[in-house]
């Protein structure tokens, strides 16, 4: 069985993202414990400012490739299509 190769921009995401794993489940605990709220708020920040890392580097990803490849392709339609689906995105979440 072949085993997939995983490039290490993607390597270092998934790492990201598993901490932030680690970090709910923590929060988890510490609402079971009944813990003090500050001390959970302040584990809820630390988690959004790692997710807000981790979506700035999908991002970037996405603008060296996706957007990219439209750019060099001269297709005036799939870079619409790209520049739409970002302000699609954002206006969705309020980014």
């Amino acid at each position: 069985m072949k085993k997939h190769h995983v490039h290490e921009p993607n390597k270092q995401l998934l790492d990201r993202l598993n901490r932030i794993e680690g970090q709910v489940r923590g929060i988890a605990r510490m609402v079971e414990e009944d813990r003090y709220c500050i001390d959970i708020l302040t584990q809820m920040q630390a988690i959004k400012s790692a997710l807000r890392k981790v979506e700035e580097q999908v991002l970037k990803d996405h603008a060296a490739h996706c957007v990219a490849d439209a750019i060099k392709s001269g297709n005036a339609k799939d870079q619409t299509e790209k520049f739409n689906e970002l302000v699609e995105l954002f206006g969705k979440y309020g980014n």
